[in-house]
C-alpha cells in the first residue's frame, strides 16, 4: 500500500489522484479530514482507508510491514504565520517521526520540502544538498522547512531511497481551499469574475517594475508526475528542486489567465501588505540540472499551457482533479 500524507489538501489530493490513474488504489489517506472545505478533494478518490493525522503514530507500527512507500505532503504552508512553533509541532517533529519509521520498516520515503528554504536567492537556487546549512529563510515556513532538510543529512539511519523536493510556486485544481495562500491565478479567476479586473502588487524594490517579480510557477500535474517517476525509477536519494527552471512574472502569469478567459487583461497595482513586505521573495528560478541528471527528461508545461488548462479544465467547470 501508498502512505499518503496531506491527502486532503492541494497536492496530496492531486497526488491521489494521480496515483488512481495509474491503477493504484491501495492507498492510505492521511490528513484531517472533518475540514469540509477540503471534503471535494477526496471523497471522489479510490483509497484503501483514511487516518486522521493525529491517529496516524498509532496506526503505522501496526501495518509498517504492509507499506510500499510514504508520499509525505502533510504540513502547515502558511508563509503569512510568524508563531514558529506551530511549524515545529506539524512541519518538523510531524516529518522526523515519519522519517523514524520509514528507516525503521525499510520504507521508501519522499517528503516535501520548498523553495522557501532560499530566502532571498542570495546563495542561488542550486539543490546542493550541504547548501542548506547556510541558507536563511525569511519566514518561520521556510526556516521549518530548511530545518528538516538539514536533520536529514545527519541521520545514519534513513529510508532505503528518499527524496524531498523543494517545490517552486505550484498552481493548480484542489487549491480552493487555501484561501490567501491559494495561487495568483486562482485569486485573479476570482476577481475577474467578481470585478472584472485584477489586482497585482506594486514592487517595493526599484529593480522590479511593479508586476514585475518573478518566480518559477509550476502546474500541479508536473509535480505529481516527477513524484511519480521518482516512486518508479529510484535515483539517487536527496534533495531535488521541483520547478520548471524559468522564472515568469506576475503579469504574464494574470495576463495569461484573462486570456485563458478569452478577455484583454485589466490589472491595477496595489501596496504590498506590511506583514509580509520584508519577507518577500522578488525572485526564485529552479536549477533542475539535478534532477535532469537523475534522469528525468520529460518537458513541463508552459505558463501559458498550463494556466489554460488549469482554468479552462478545472475553474471554469468548478470542478477538482
Amino acid at each position: 500500500m501508498i502512505i499518503v500524507t496531506g491527502a486532503a489538501g492541494f497536492i496530496g489530493s492531486c497526488m491521489v489522484a494521480k496515483l488512481n490513474e495509474m491503477g493504484r488504489t491501495d492507498i492510505v489517506m492521511v490528513d484531517d479530514f472533518s475540514k469540509e472545505a477540503k471534503r471535494r478533494n477526496w471523497e471522489t478518490k479510490q483509497y484503501l482507508d483514511k487516518i486522521h493525522r493525529n491517529d496516524f503514530f498509532l496506526w503505522l507500527p501496526k501495518h509498517a510491514r504492509e507499506v510500499d512507500f510514504i508520499i509525505h505532503l502533510g504540513a502547515r504552508t502558511d508563509t503569512t504565520e510568524f508563531d514558529y512553533s506551530i511549524f515545529e509541532e506539524l512541519n518538523v517533529e510531524y516529518t522526523r517521526k515519519i522519517w523514524f519509521y520509514a528507516s525503521e520498516y525499510g520504507i521508501p520515503l519522499i517528503y516535501a520540502s520548498s523553495a522557501a528554504t532560499y530566502g532571498a536567492g542570495e546563495l542561488g537556487y542550486v539543490d546542493d544538498d550541504a547548501l542548506s546549512y547556510r541558507l536563511q529563510p525569511l519566514n518561520p515556513y521556510g526556516k521549518s522547512k530548511n530545518e528538516i532538510d538539514k536533520w536529514v543529512q545527519k541521520q545514519a539511519k534513513t529510508p532505503p531511497y528518499w527524496y524531498a523536493f523543494k517545490f517552486f510556486n505550484v498552481y493548480g485544481p484542489n487549491e480552493y481551499h487555501k484561501g490567501r495562500m491559494s495561487s495568483v491565478i486562482l485569486h485573479t479567476f476570482q476577481k475577474i469574475q467578481e470585478t472584472g479586473s485584477m489586482q497585482l502588487f506594486r514592487s517595493h524594490r526599484p529593480e522590479y517594475e511593479d508586476g514585475q517579480q518573478l518566480r518559477d510557477f509550476v502546474y500541479v500535474k508536473d509535480v505529481v508526475r516527477v513524484l511519480y517517476w521518482f516512486m518508479n525509477h529510484h535515483p539517487q536519494s536527496g534533495i531535488y528542486n521541483l520547478g520548471t527552471g524559468r522564472a515568469r512574472s506576475f503579469w504574464d502569469l494574470a495576463c495569461a489567465t484573462f486570456r485563458a478567459l478569452k478577455l484583454e487583461p485589466e490589472i491595477e497595482f496595489v501596496d504590498m501588505p506590511l506583514d509580509i513586505r520584508d519577507k518577500y521573495q522578488y525572485f526564485t528560478e529552479a536549477k533542475m540540472n539535478k534532477m535532469r541528471k537523475a534522469g528525468y527528461h520529460r518537458s513541463f508545461y508552459s505558463l501559458e499551457s498550463g494556466i489554460k488548462s488549469y482554468v479552462t479544465r478545472y475553474l471554469v467547470k468548478d470542478t477538482e482533479y
